[in-house]
């Protein structure tokens, strides 16, 4: 474990390449390309399965078991990490993640195929916490916010190059292929691991799974989810409100557990740690509604094709990860702190510049603001996981860490569900005309822009005390 207070001069990119370091960034940015890798694959592929072996009907499905099982593994892998050694729990679940690849890769019908998404949303959801867990023992303080970068860039090649490599995969060979491309890299993210991560020194505790707490979080996911497929607008606000009122029961019950899955002070509104992890939930919750409507709108009311409507998707992707790599090398606690507050503001700001452009009917600025919705995500993200990391509690920085993916994959899953319901209340689906289709749309981001003002709110109450969060840069 490095030394919190490594004071060191201003790191330099180069070191996550030093024989010190290169494993590790290796194998963390694996971690990551895994999770973004496996879903433009499968999106991409899918389809293509679907007309060869049946379960249209389920197709959603694919989708809904794998974010729902990545949240409850996501929730278990501090846990595991405690009990089992990293090395152990992050080896268990590459081997799951496989056996849910090869499942899903060699189906025969569409049954298979959720049983395999499922067993790969439960590996990569150990994977994704534990990694993130693993960052502050890997890497001294200064060179975290530049881990956070070189992931930024994993996501943005993974935005451009898993669709292609998936399509080109599923034209020439097979949509198996496509499903396939995840064999090789479990296997080298497995060889990583036994290389970089030490086993235990401790002998592993006995392992207590609360599955009770599990079983009411997959719940919680799964209602939101279904909110999405209700048929009434009634259904679907029960749906939403049954699962706020699940997962507040949940981490309600969790602080006075003996087994906790989440730090003691997670969603306080008095700690860095607390408010942190509502920031860290609502930026996504806000963003969702532009990965769920922004490419339907473009194509339906602009004429925009795939690739067009695409590209200005990706763009979020490659804002994000130009950010966060330009940012990077910001030591001064100071800046850091406004660069966390700045984030939910080009947030809040870019959703509102999508509601204008399309006000005005001006694509540019419509592409404007998608741009500074990510560069508002990647100016702020690394520093304020970094700061909830190294905030939290004397014996919970593993249980902060490993629960920042988690609570960022159930953001997009709430706030695709509150963007179908605001957009089924505001007439998207029956929209027929041109000024229709705007007019809900407008409706959908500028309810965005509200819960974005949440995010931002939160930013701005973030008690960031110098010498607690960013102790490790002070002289």
């Amino acid at each position: 474990m490095h030394d919190p207070d490594d004071t060191a001069s201003d790191a330099r990119w180069s070191e996550l390449l030093t024989p010190q370091f290169s494993a590790a960034t290796t194998t963390l940015c694996l971690g990551v390309a895994l999770f973004a890798f496996n879903g433009f694959l499968v999106s991409t592929s899918l389809p293509t399965a679907v007309r060869e072996i049946g379960g249209l009907k389920l197709i959603s499905w694919a989708f809904t078991l794998y974010l729902v099982l990545s949240i409850v593994g996501g929730a278990s892998g501090a846990l595991l990490k405690g009990r089992l050694g990293p090395r152990r729990a992050l080896v268990g679940a590459a081997i799951v993640f496989l056996a849910g690849t090869l499942i899903a890769a060699f189906a025969s019908s569409m049954t298979e195929v959720l049983i395999g998404r499922a067993l790969q949303g439960l590996g990569e959801g150990v994977i994704a916490a534990i990694c993130y867990a693993l960052i502050p023992d890997l890497f001294p303080s200064r060179l975290v916010a530049k881990v956070f970068g070189a992931e930024a860039v994993v996501w943005a090649i993974a935005a451009f190059g898993g669709p292609l490599v998936a399509g080109l995969l599923t034209e020439t060979v097979s949509w198996r292929a496509a499903f396939l491309v995840n064999v090789p890299m479990a296997l080298i993210f497995i060889a990583l691991v036994f290389r970089i991560v030490p086993r235990s020194a401790a002998e592993a505790a006995a392992l207590s799974v609360p599955f009770l707490r599990l079983g009411a979080i997959g719940g919680g996911i799964m209602l939101v989810a279904l909110a999405g497929i209700m048929q009434t607008l009634t259904l679907e606000v029960l749906c939403v409100a049954g699962a706020a009122a699940v997962l507040i029961a949940v981490v309600a019950v969790d602080r006075r557990s003996r087994t906790p899955l989440f730090p003691s002070d997670a969603f306080a509104l008095t700690s860095t740690v607390g408010i942190g992890l509502w920031i860290v939930l609502l930026m996504p919750v806000a963003q969702a509604s532009t990965s769920v409507y922004l490419v339907m709108t473009l194509q339906n009311l602009w004429g925009y094709g795939p690739t067009m409507a695409g590209a200005f998707s990706a763009s979020f992707a490659v804002a994000w990860s130009s950010i966060a790599i330009l940012v990077a090398n910001v030591q001064d606690p100071r800046r850091r702190s406004r660069m966390i507050r700045l984030g939910p503001v080009l947030l809040v700001t870019g959703l509102a510049v999508l509601v204008l452009g399309f006000s005005a009917d001006l694509p540019g600025v419509v592409l404007v603001g998608q741009m500074s919705i990510g560069a508002g995500f990647g100016v702020s993200w690394g520093f304020l996981s970094q700061s909830v990391m190294e905030s939290a509690r004397d014996g919970e920085r593993d249980r902060a860490s490993a629960l920042l993916p988690t609570l960022q994959s159930a953001g997009y899953a709430i706030g695709a569900a509150v963007a179908g319901l605001v957009a089924n209340a505001a007439s998207y689906p029956q929209a027929t005309s041109p000024e229709a289709l705007r007019d809900a749309t407008m409706i959908i981001f500028a309810v965005s822009t509200m819960i974005g003002l949440a995010a931002m709110i939160a930013g701005f109450a973030l008690p960031l005390r110098r010498k607690t969060v960013f102790a490790a840069d002070l002289p």
